[in-house]
């Protein structure tokens, strides 16, 4: 809290300010502050502990706090945050049950606190005025819809150089130039190191814009050790040239108090023409709590934009299903959403969506995809002995290795500019495996591989198939890779999901009593529909998962499309013009009904 205005001043413009005890009448805000307790809570200091009695409900002044909970396993688990006007643990004292997670000051905070005795004051003073606005905040906690406020204090970010350089600084200055009106850089020694000037400059800040970047030093200063207390996420920024190995520097940052409750993340920023990433799987090791690592070059703006969208919860990831020519329907999505300027900032897919999705993230046209694609599948595969499966998988693998090069080598799927993963459906384990490192081609030619058509692909002794038997539009394993899936979904970015799987006639008349390869061969007819032969049958069978889950694709999604291709045959890549035509003319008239502001806002 600023020392230069009277204290209830501070707490009466931060409740009018809220949109639950704004509401309150003048006389009844005035009760309300005057059985307040105002605190100071240092970063990483518990305010409530999952089990205790809850004796308090307390609201957030300045700084931030973050709901926690531990796992049976000993998993931290972070929730959501909670910012200046926003309160916690109405429902304990009005429901007298046990506080249901730990809340940590997640930043250097001030709090007002409400015990049970001023809380029962103000119901006795005040019943219905107080009654009302306790009963809003209990209905709330319960539906989980408690909205952020307006944005009047900023996303504290710290960016943390690993080595001595001018990585930290071309990144702020890339990021700044992202933000735009929104973003605002306090930089080493701006206040001196004055501890109070320095608050009081990140007080001034937080009100101008919505993300304030921190720059720390490449070393555990004074400064560093602030900024560190102050942020809310911390991104911690590095060379690729440099060792990928955890420094003492860096390990004794992690010691600082409430370090382990923030958002973490590592950028390797490389040079403005770089063509091929490094791998960033080495600098993984020993940073569990890293929550992404994103490969940027400096100087690139939409590398800077898409970022920045991680940092602001707004960051856009595109699912694309499989559904053999029909997928080629994607790139016509995709085209509409550009020109709706509709950002991409991860894409994943299974079987033709995974195709395709490998191709856009190695950075390919639109036009350039679809040639490829098409001369690809023009390739054919030969049978085999129907052992393993009925055809061998070796030109597949050949040529994939050809389209999944990046700078003339094999790229890796984790070392994409464009973030990207494929799913398999895992049949030793009967799950949903989801590839986001390893070659590539593998990860492809997992995704795109039938069960009983083409061999199983081998990935740590597991066997991986075409991912449509368990889930053909993989939007679970994208919810979870925009934030942390037990979150409230507003302000973890948006899905949009595209499903291009038709479910076609599959059936004979009632008087049909034996499928018989000869009246197949003959061209028989049963109800007006060709008899269904084996690739049909094999096609629907692989695909049953992805059809039932169909609904809870749809839940998980922000924005679901499903272009009309069903008149486009499986192997109709002849016609893929046509079929991103039909996806684009799609798109752009659904797009047009949107509210975009779910996105944009």
């Amino acid at each position: 809290m600023s020392p230069t205005a009277p204290l209830s001043d501070q707490v009466h413009s931060v409740l009018r300010a809220s949109k639950l005890f704004g509401a309150l009448a003048p006389a009844h805000l005035d009760l309300l502050v005057g059985q307040l307790r105002v605190e100071a809570v240092e970063a990483g200091s518990h305010v409530f502990r999952e089990g205790e009695a809850s004796d308090s409900l307390v609201i957030v002044l300045t700084g931030r706090l973050r709901v926690t909970r531990v796992d049976a396993r000993g998993n931290l688990l972070l929730y959501n945050e909670l910012c200046p006007g926003e309160s916690q643990g109405e429902a304990g004292l009005m429901l007298g049950q046990p506080r249901p997670a730990n809340l940590i000051a997640l930043r250097d905070s001030h709090i007002a606190r409400l015990d049970r005795q001023g809380f029962e004051a103000l119901l006795r003073a005040e019943p219905i005025a107080f009654n009302h606005l306790f009963s809003q905040a209990l209905f709330h906690y319960l539906r989980h819809i408690q909205q952020l406020q307006e944005r009047r204090r900023a996303q504290c970010v710290a960016l943390v150089p690993l080595h001595p350089g001018e990585e930290s600084h071309a990144l702020a200055q890339d990021l700044l130039s992202a933000l735009g009106v929104s973003g605002r850089l306090l930089e080493p020694g701006e206040t001196g190191f004055d501890l109070l000037l320095a608050q009081q400059r990140i007080e001034q800040l937080e009100t101008e814009a919505e993300v304030l970047l921190i720059r720390a030093e490449a070393q555990p200063s004074a400064w560093t050790r602030f900024a560190l207390r102050q942020a809310d996420q911390v991104v911690f920024v590095s060379s690729p040239s440099h060792s990928p190995l955890p420094s003492a520097f860096e390990r004794k940052l992690r010691e600082e108090p409430g370090f382990e409750f923030k958002r973490q993340h590592l950028v390797l920023l490389h040079g403005p023409d770089t063509v091929r990433p490094s791998a960033p799987a080495p600098w993984r090791k020993e940073r569990s709590a890293i929550e992404r690592v994103l490969l940027m070059r400096r100087g690139q703006r939409g590398d800077a934009e898409r970022l920045a969208r991680f940092l602001t919860g707004r960051a856009v990831g595109v699912v694309l299903g499989g559904g053999g020519a029909r997928g080629f329907a994607h790139l016509g999505v995709i085209q509409a959403l550009g020109e709706a300027g509709i950002p991409i900032d991860l894409v994943g897919g299974n079987s033709m969506g995974a195709l395709i999705g490998s191709q856009y993230a190695l950075g390919h046209s639109l036009a350039e995809i679809r040639g490829r694609i098409v001369e690809f599948a023009a390739g054919g595969e030969r049978p085999t002995v129907p052992v393993v499966s009925l055809l061998s998988g070796r030109r597949m693998e050949r040529d994939l290795k050809q389209l999944c090069q990046l700078g003339n080598a094999e790229a890796q799927v984790d070392g994409l500019w464009l973030p990207f993963f494929t799913a398999a459906c895992n049949l030793s384990r009967a799950c949903t495996t989801v590839l986001d490192q390893g070659p590539l081609w593998r990860a492809v030619l997992a995704s795109n591989s039938p069960a009983g058509l083409l061999p199983p692909v081998l990935y740590n002794g597991d066997l991986l198939v075409d991912g449509a038997i368990l889930d053909n539009v993989p939007v679970e394993a994208m919810r979870q890779r925009l934030g942390t899936p037990l979150e409230r979904r507003r302000g973890n970015g948006t899905v949009i999901a595209i499903d291009v799987d038709v479910r076609e006639p599959l059936s004979v008349a009632e008087d049909v009593d034996r499928l018989s390869p000869w009246a197949k061969l003959r061209g028989q007819k049963s109800n007006g529909q060709p008899l269904p032969g084996i690739g049909e049958i094999l096609y629907r069978a692989g695909h049953m998962g992805g059809l039932t889950q169909r609904g809870k694709t749809m839940g998980l999604s922000d924005f679901y499309l499903e272009p009309p291709v069903s008149d486009f045959s499986l192997m109709a890549y002849k016609r893929a013009e046509e079929v991103v035509q039909r996806g684009y003319e799609y798109a752009r008239a659904e797009i047009a009904r949107w509210d975009l502001s779910r996105i944009f806002e």
